[in-house]
Parts: structure tokens; sequence; C-alpha cells
């Protein structure tokens, strides 16, 4: 072990952080639409088969924020469980995801939920995605939820939810200015 090196389980530790970051740093980047961060997952030569689209991974998130500009007004990808198996500088995960989007047309609200399928490579100690599979194993949809006008606008009342830097998660320092309030149910 040299001076500056972790001991070997501390070192695993901090791996498999590494690529759990990268994985929630993909939610983020593509549904606040932040190219950077989205292409910060992949290295340049990373492959990603989304099963409607396969091809670059440069071009995946082009088509990524394409679609659903096109189809939806808001969606969140949410990480689920995760494995990852760790040989050296390259490690093999499993990643349940489940995505939510809210349409531009009927239904209103839908729901996915499969796996990602990826292999990381560290190359010059940055861990990031070099080949993707996205399985999608099911879908539907909800059903509309009529909520009172009132208790809407009181759901969107701590920030602005946004595809880009106006988004409240882009608000350094994060600040709670509004006065003490309870909406009654």
């Amino acid at each position: 072990m040299t001076a500056n090196a972790l001991p070997p389980e501390v070192q695993k530790l901090v791996d498999r952080q590494e690529i759990l970051d990268c994985l929630t740093r993909y939610s983020r980047g593509v549904d606040r639409r932040d190219r950077d961060l989205l292409l910060s997952v992949y290295h340049e030569d990373a492959w990603d088969d989304h099963a409607v689209f396969c091809g670059p991974a440069a071009d995946f998130a082009d088509w990524a924020y394409d679609f659903h500009n096109k189809y939806q007004t808001a969606h969140h990808h949410y990480i689920l469980n995760h494995s990852c198996d760790l040989d050296g500088d390259v490690a093999h995960t499993e990643t349940y995801y489940l995505f939510a989007g809210v349409n531009r047309e009927k239904p209103d609200t839908i729901l996915s939920g499969g796996r990602y399928l990826d292999r990381f490579e560290k190359r010059d100690g940055r861990w990031a995605i070099a080949a993707r599979k996205c399985l999608i194993e099911w879908g539907g949809h909800l059903n509309d939820i009529d909520y009172p006008p009132p208790f809407l606008a009181a759901l969107h009342s701590s920030g602005v939810s946004a595809r880009g830097p106006e988004d409240t998660s882009y608000e350094r320092p994060l600040t709670v200015d509004r006065p003490q309030s309870v909406f009654p149910y």
C-alpha cells in the first residue's frame, strides 16, 4: 500500500459510493435538463441502449430531452435497489428505477419501471458509465386526481419546479423564507 492509498476495504466503499453518486446525477441531469450534468455520468465513448433509443450517450441526451419535452410537462427518474459488482477498475451494476411523467395529453400521468444494467469503468480516477442497457419491464398510468384549487396552490408553494437552472434545487444557499403555515384538510 502506497502512502496515499486507502485500505482496500475503504477504497471499495469509496468506489461504490462514487458509482451510486453517478447514478443519482443521471436522474438529476435528465430531470433538470442539465446536459453537462447528464453527460458527466458517461465516458465520451459510452453507448446507451434505452430500448426505444440505442446509440452514443451524447445523442441519447439530445433524444431524451426532445422526447420528454414533446410528451411530458414534468418527469422524475427515481433510483431504487442497487447492486454493484466491483472488479478492479470495472463494475457491473443493476439498479432498479421508477419513472413518473406528467403527460401533455391523456393519460395525465404515466409510470414505468425497470432496471438499468451498467458497465462502469474507472478511467483516470473517474467512475462513469461505459455501457448501459435500460430494461423497461412494466408501465401504466394513473387516473386524474382532482385537488381543490387552494390545496393544489399550497402543494406548489414551497418552490419552483422547473426543467432547468431556475429549479429551486439550484438555490444556494437553500433558504426557507415563507411564513409558517399549515393547510387545513
